[in-house]
């Protein structure tokens, strides 16, 4: 009997094993990440139909893992903007550009999956902004990788590591003092984290691990982990950093954050406090934050984005000895698995009509 099962035991095994497996990764990207569906069906929109055509990028092997998942649609291959508007024609749905021109080329397309978090730049596209299409990103997929990138740049700060690597060159051997004397200890200081999001949430479980006391803020919530000592509100960002030694910066840009870090908060924050940026460039304006590193009253920054971006050759920030900048690069290296799991998954619930994971709300811009 056993014998004669052997065949269709086989064929069973063969189609249901990569959708258990399949499932299984799903359920624990969400359980980590804490990425929940939207609270409606894709069916419920107004405008959504059995998908017929998607356009779908050509990024980092995600073409050929949605066709492998994807049946009964047909799926374009776009590798650049321009490939996706000429594809846009009669698409349900766009993955992997978020983009206006794309938006007005997809007439008929009820959602776009972007392949980054910051929607900053389609957000207020008027077909985003009314509802008529939906837009997922990939926020809190990158959070790891990014916060372990932060943690980096606070210890090579506070170790003075940027001014000693940058005399490597001329094989300087300077252990005086004048040298030193920047060195800190980051073993109980206080490190506040504006924006207790996804990757605010696994800085600061980094940040508590490295025996630092953590405070952070979110914009109507004063929810946090057992890890952070203290949630406060947005309005209590100045009070916040004015007991700070470390400023992380993992807030999106919205209206009410464009330069939100300027004169007044590096004036509210405590001297000699360092400052990282991993949110938005136009969050902080340049100036003021030069101002402050030439006064002393901010220590270090390290920076992955900035305003303008990119930097230009010739900017002050480049020259200063207490400065790293990283080029837009924080989310790079061991996450792409992440983001082709949810865009896949994305793909298959908006195809069945089901509820779609990381939704953004186009009335806060993220």
């Amino acid at each position: 009997m056993l014998t004669a099962l052997r065949p269709v035991l086989a064929v069973f095994l063969v189609f249901w094993l990569p959708a258990a497996v399949a499932q299984s990764d799903i359920e624990r990207l969400m359980a980590e990440t804490g990425v929940e569906p939207a609270a409606t069906s894709t069916r419920d929109h107004p405008r959504w139909r059995e998908p017929r055509k998607i356009v779908v990028r050509d990024y980092a092997g995600l073409f050929e893992a949605a066709s492998a998942s994807v049946a009964g649609v047909e799926l374009v291959k776009a590798r650049t903007l321009d490939e996706a508007i000429a594809a846009g024609k009669g698409a349900d749905a766009i993955v992997g550009w978020c983009s206006g021109a794309v938006l007005d080329a997809a007439s008929d397309a009820v959602w776009v999956q972007f392949l980054g978090a910051g929607v900053e730049r389609c957000v207020n596209h008027g077909r985003i902004r009314s509802g008529d299409v939906l837009l997922t990103n990939m926020q809190k997929m990158s959070s790891p990788v990014i916060a372990e990138h932060v943690v980096a740049m606070m210890l090579s700060l506070s170790r003075a590591l940027p001014a000693y690597a940058k005399k490597m060159e001329s094989g300087g051997w300077l252990r005086g003092p004048e040298h030193t004397g920047a060195m800190q200890s980051y073993g109980g200081r206080t490190v506040l984290i504006a924006g207790l999001g996804g990757i605010g949430t696994e800085v600061a479980r980094r940040a508590a691990a490295l025996d630092m006391r953590v405070v952070g803020t979110r914009r109507s919530s004063r929810e946090g982990p057992d890890f952070v000592a203290y949630v406060g509100l947005s309005d209590e960002l100045h009070a916040l950093a004015a007991e700070a030694d470390f400023i992380v910066n993992a807030l999106p840009l919205t209206d009410e954050t464009t330069g939100l870090f300027d004169a007044d908060f590096f004036a509210a924050a405590k001297r000699g406090s360092y400052f990282i940026n991993v949110g938005r460039g136009r969050t902080v304006v340049t100036a003021d934050l030069v101002a402050a590193l030439e006064s002393g009253q901010v220590a270090g920054a390290g920076l992955d984005v900035t305003d303008p971006e990119p930097l230009p050759p010739g900017h002050a920030l480049w020259q200063m000895d207490n400065v790293i900048i990283t080029p837009h690069v924080s989310s790079r290296g061991g996450n792409r698995i992440r983001h082709k799991l949810l865009a896949v998954e994305n793909l298959r619930r908006f195809i069945a009509g089901e509820p779609l994971l990381n939704v953004v709300d186009p009335a806060a811009g993220y």
